[in-house]
């Protein structure tokens, strides 16, 4: 089977990529490379070099029998400061990729919305039908859900999307303008420098593994049950960013007293997923976070150990 995946270069949809082309799918895909990274798509993926809200993506898309829309601008202060761009990202992109599945005979689309979703919630665990969002970023993530069931529900075309939480490991970019907490303090603390924590650490967050999400994303595929039906892809567990951090310092054997910065606006207090449903259609986390930051020191060491010894921050 032929899978294509918008926002290939990335770091859900390159590892994604790579667990497809080990179970013995074709995979191929398109990024603007603006975030991803050209050195992160395996080898054997059919790759195109394209904006998903200019390029016509229909030659690229034939043959596909799955379309994984994965393509975003996932930036919280970004899409904040420039909300023309989330609209059109977002908006435009993805209904340019919609049209362009359904004209390319696509019969099963997977897209990925956001735990943003639940940013003004108090409640936790958190089920799919407390969406409250309140960022530009969650608000126009939203929408690309409802673009996503709408369109396929006029065209008869089976559609699942996914609120992925705090997903994290091997490939995650750690160069963002802000970067995740797992590979933030790994390659401070590998540098030998002081992690950063915006605010006093108590901000929560359920950190679900890519192993753990890649397992879902098969799947849905294949699972009849998972049409039609959006998902949380979380753990059910908080950890606060402080506990974070003394979880990665005592796996890698190194403390350093963090940096307090005043804390990041827009960011929800907690993410805590109620994965009711995803258990329901027999999908279960089963990576620790102890081991899945294991997985993320293993990727980390030698980049930055290469980076100290050129005297970069990052390659």
């Amino acid at each position: 089977m032929r899978v294509f995946i918008t926002g290939i270069a990335g770091f859900i949809g390159s590892n994604l990529a790579r667990r497809l082309l080990a179970e013995g799918f074709s995979v191929a895909g398109v990024d603007d490379l603006s975030a991803g990274l050209l050195s992160q798509v395996p080898a054997g993926t059919d790759f195109m070099e394209a904006d998903i809200t200019s390029a016509d993506l229909v030659p690229a898309l034939r043959g596909s029998r799955v379309m994984f829309h994965l393509a975003a601008f996932s930036s919280i202060p970004g899409c904040q400061r420039d909300l023309v761009r989330a609209a059109s990202v977002h908006g435009v992109g993805t209904a340019k990729v919609l049209h362009a599945a359904d004209a390319a005979g696509v019969r099963k689309i997977i897209a990925a919305e956001t735990a943003a979703i639940y940013e003004g919630t108090t409640t936790y665990p958190t089920p799919e039908s407390e969406d409250k969002p309140r960022t530009f970023y969650g608000i126009t993530k939203r929408c690309v859900g409802q673009f996503v069931h709408s369109f396929a529900e006029d065209r008869g075309i089976a559609a699942t999307t996914l609120r992925y939480f705090n997903v994290y490991g091997p490939n995650q970019d750690y160069r963002r303008e802000i970067a995740p907490v797992v590979p933030a303090f790994i390659f401070a603390l590998l540098r030998g420098e002081a992690p950063v924590i915006y605010g006093d650490g108590s901000k929560s967050r359920d950190l679900v593994h890519i192993d753990d999400v890649n397992d879902f994303h098969l799947r849905a595929i294949h699972d009849e049950r998972t049409s039609m039906q959006v998902f949380n892809l979380g753990t059910g567990r908080a950890t606060t960013v402080r506990q974070v951090l003394e979880l990665v310092q005592e796996r890698l054997g190194l403390r350093r007293e963090p940096v307090y910065l005043p804390d990041l606006p827009a960011e929800a207090p907690r993410t805590q997923a109620d994965i009711s449903r995803a258990r329901r259609v027999g999908w279960q986390p089963r990576v620790s976070l102890e081991d899945g930051i294991d997985s993320c020191i293993e990727f980390l060491r030698p980049i930055a150990e290469q980076s100290v010894a050129t005297g970069r921050s990052a390659p």
